[in-house]
């Protein structure tokens, strides 16, 4: 069985991906959302067992609408062979703690730091745009926000100035 807890900002994507390969791999997944997103879950978890139940197939998507307690309940239950979580740093560091405890595996995506990669060769006609999208195309509400850039020295001017040249187009204040 595959545990996976996922974060308010993609609530179905990231179930959808764990969940679905938890499957093909012959596993059963108990999915924990955000306590922000429950009907979403309840939605999505319907349609999963409608299809499975339509298909013959054995109902193995499970849902768990719980509070921290319940949260802890499943990060220790041993019969849960894999725990995948999305979200906080500070939270992860102890379902990973209590997930090694207990000698089970688990799949952290915490806090992202995430570069992109400048090379010496790279076409900054696509870098920028991606550099930007990146960092302020979803308000820094998802995992993959860039938040670092790593420039081969010899971009380093160019690019700063290109950058510059963006992100004064960029509008600053209410997102609706």
């Amino acid at each position: 069985v595959v545990g996976v807890i996922s974060a308010f900002n993609f609530p179905v994507a990231v179930w959808a991906w764990n969940a679905m390969l938890a499957a093909i791999c012959g596993n059963a997944t108990v999915w924990k959302p955000s306590p922000k997103t429950p009907l979403t879950a309840l939605a999505v978890q319907s349609v999963a067992n409608r299809v499975m139940s339509e298909l013959s197939l054995p109902p193995i998507f499970s849902l768990a609408i719980a509070d921290n307690a319940g949260t802890r309940a499943l990060v220790a239950d041993p019969r849960i062979a894999l725990v995948s979580f999305t979200g906080s740093s500070a939270v992860g560091r102890d379902i990973a703690t209590a997930v090694a405890a207990r000698f089970g595996k688990s799949l952290l995506e915490c806090a992202g730091n995430n570069a992109i990669i400048v090379a010496e060769d790279a076409d900054l006609d696509l870098v920028v745009p991606g550099v930007v999208f990146g960092a302020v195309g979803t308000a820094g509400q998802r995992c993959t926000t860039t938040r670092r850039l790593i420039v081969h020295e010899s971009r380093v001017e160019q690019l700063l100035a290109r950058l510059k040249t963006a992100y004064a187009q960029v509008r600053i204040g209410d997102p609706l």
